[in-house]
């Protein structure tokens, strides 16, 4: 339970992670912006993206204000060399080509860990210096296949003491508690064996999640209060806002929405609101 404004105890600690950093560059001025307000504690990178590269600078410049992470990619967008089995000429299939790999036993690991790789290199090569957390587009790191290899990462270059890792497991009662409970559900079911592994590898990991909605139907700003309902400190909010512009429309069909959250996170009653609900946005140090 979170602490109430009137109980005397300090606020919970929300982290607010932003995807998607790199898909475009509107998404990733607007994700600037919010870093730059105080709004964000992390955002996640596509290392694979054409803007990535270009985007990269102006982020370094903002990198002790919050945290930095690869956000793993292995959908829709280019990969950065040929996956066998899985993107050939490539281009990363769909999420359900990718489950039926995963699930299925198709899926070829060595070819995974060397994507991953590509990934991690292209992350370090732009920024300088390794991810502070590990995340995944689309959840992707909780897949069978592509689980096992990120764990690995852990034990081969990732510095366990200073990168986390994403939990997508959550109580069943806090998810029952919020909005689309039936995504969020089995996110959480199919994040429970990373959940599970990760506590055995005594990694640093965030306690709690959210973030589903449908932003067609109802706006974030809308959705954020009940988004956080079961909530603790450590639990992280997972975000997607930024600007739209034509080379956002031509790789993915989230656009309008994150326009929505934007604005909600960069109203100036933000950390009123937040404060209201119990809770502060933890620093880019966090979890520790």
């Amino acid at each position: 339970m979170i602490p109430s404004p009137s109980s005397g105890q300090r606020p919970a600690r929300l982290i607010v992670c932003a995807d998607d950093y790199g898909i475009s560059s509107a998404v990733s001025a607007g994700i600037r912006q919010l870093i730059a307000l105080g709004r964000l504690s992390a955002t996640g990178v596509m290392a694979t993206m054409p803007a990535w590269r270009r985007e990269a600078p102006a982020l370094k410049e903002l990198a002790g204000q919050v945290a930095v992470g690869l956000h793993v990619t292995f959908t829709d967008q280019p990969a950065l060399g040929p996956i066998r089995g899985l993107a050939p000429n490539g281009t990363l299939p769909g999420l359900a080509r990718l489950f039926r790999c995963c699930f299925s036993g198709r899926l070829d690991h060595q070819a995974v860990v060397a994507e991953l790789e590509r990934q991690l290199d292209a992350f370090e090569a732009a920024f300088g210096r390794s991810p502070d957390f590990i995340d995944g587009h689309q959840h992707v790191h909780l897949l069978p296949g592509i689980r096992q290899a990120v764990l690995a990462l852990f034990d081969r270059r990732l510095d366990r003491q200073r990168c986390w890792l994403r939990d997508c497991w959550d109580r069943p009662a806090a998810v029952m508690a919020r909005g689309q409970a039936a995504k969020a559900g089995f996110i959480a079911l199919l994040g429970l064996p990373l959940h599970i592994a990760a506590r055995r590898r005594s990694l640093r990991c965030n306690r709690g999640f959210s973030g589903f909605y449908d932003g067609t139907r109802t706006p974030f700003a809308e959705e954020l209060d009940s988004l956080l309902r079961r909530a603790g400190d450590g639990h992280l909010l997972m975000v997607h806002p930024g600007h739209v512009d034509a080379e956002l429309a031509a790789c993915d069909s989230l656009t309008t929405p994150r326009e929505g959250e934007w604005r909600t996170l960069s109203a100036p009653d933000f950390p009123e609101r937040l404060a209201r609900l119990g809770f502060t946005v933890a620093g880019p140090a966090f979890p520790g």
